[in-house]
């Protein structure tokens, strides 16, 4: 089955690297506008080229999207350029992984305003053009870690848990105007970041994983991609775990 989208524009937060670039490109070559977000001008310049070298409509904007100020002033930008952005996907997020007793004041704001402030900053800045289109998907991207916690990660959990609660109380806000809101829960997957794991570290994880392997971002990508399309109109306030089984 084909997914559908008509004219639609989005905005992939994080869309330089890893999920975010998987996500972007895949809106792209389902032939929707997108606007790549990432704190790194090259990073979301290429990932937008790559869109447009593939025969999509791609611009690049980089953005420190745990700064409230900087993302109200590029969504004012965008809202008088597209008018409407029909998409957003929040999938912008860093760690900075310590036991609660080692992690420095620093660690946990940065990662809460990274990972779970800066979906409020964006919600702010590009709902309510949603609110009178009468149509508008927001998916945000958790983690497993929010759902079953993990050792080292106080932080990083806390800033997806949290996501998951906006999440679940935004849907029942939006729902009256025809905006859907979900959550996609990643696992394991190949990235950037997962690359830098000790192999020790993947000896303990992949035995947690019922499918015995990592993911890749295009699993994500496919999720978030349905949950944008005509195809989920009547699915909102929903976690989906993409994680092959750690989290049932």
């Amino acid at each position: 089955m084909s997914l559908t989208f008509d004219n639609k524009v989005a905005l992939v937060t994080g869309a330089g690297r890893g999920i975010g670039r998987a996500i972007a490109e895949s809106l792209g070559k389902a032939g929707v506008t997108v606007i790549c977000v990432s704190y790194s001008e090259s990073s979301c310049g290429a990932a937008a080229q790559a869109i447009v070298d593939a025969g999509g409509k791609a611009v690049a904007k980089a953005v420190d999207v745990s700064d409230g100020a900087s993302v109200a002033k590029v969504s004012e930008e965008l809202l008088e350029e597209y008018e409407n952005v029909d998409i957003l996907v929040n999938n912008a997020g860093i760690t900075k992984d310590n036991l609660l007793f080692r992690m420095t004041e620093e660690d946990w704001t940065s990662v809460i305003d990274t990972n779970l402030n800066s979906c409020f900053y964006w919600v702010k800045g590009l709902a309510r053009p949603m609110t009178r289109k009468r149509w508008g998907r927001i998916i945000n991207i958790s983690s497993v870690s929010g759902i079953i916690g993990n050792a080292g990660q106080t932080n990083y959990a806390a800033a997806k848990a949290g996501m998951i609660g906006f999440t679940k109380s935004l849907a029942k806000e939006l729902a009256g105007r025809n905006i859907t809101v979900n959550c996609v829960a990643p696992g394991f997957i190949k990235t950037d970041m997962t690359a830098k794991m000790a192999e020790a570290a993947l000896d303990k994880v992949l035995p947690m994983i019922p499918l015995k392997r990592m993911g890749e971002g295009r699993d994500i990508a496919n999720m978030v991609a349905y949950l944008a399309s005509e195809e989920a109109n009547y699915v909102t306030g929903q976690v989906f775990t993409v994680d092959g089984g750690m989290a049932m």
